[in-house]
């Protein structure tokens, strides 16, 4: 698991890098995988947590994704938010280009 996983957050989402693109990808609970985290699947507490990256392992033995792992987010009124900065930023895009990445798309 990596290193900036907060190992006290309740509420959390897994993220990959898809490996045909290098894009940054969601876990659904539909068991695919999404580019936008508004499609991600939540889970709250230690062991719904630990589950739902359990599932999300076998695309790594099918070479669609690499290192899956746990994030904090927030769940607001429905919208799903990403704890931290660096989150925030894999969610977007680059920083130095709004042209380029998912936030060019929604501009």
């Amino acid at each position: 698991m990596a290193q900036h996983t907060n190992k006290r957050a309740t509420t959390q989402a897994v993220t990959a890098n898809r490996l045909t693109d290098g894009d940054v990808v969601y876990f659904t609970a539909a068991g695919d995988w999404s580019l936008w985290l508004k499609d991600s699947q939540v889970a709250d507490g230690k062991e719904d947590c630990a589950k739902l990256l359990a599932s999300a392992q076998p695309a790594v033995s099918a070479q669609l994704v690499i290192d899956p792992y746990l994030f904090e987010v927030t769940v607001n009124e429905g919208e799903i938010i990403p704890a931290s900065v660096r989150e925030k930023i894999r969610m977007a895009g680059p920083t130095i280009r709004l042209d380029l990445g998912k936030q060019a798309a929604n501009a």
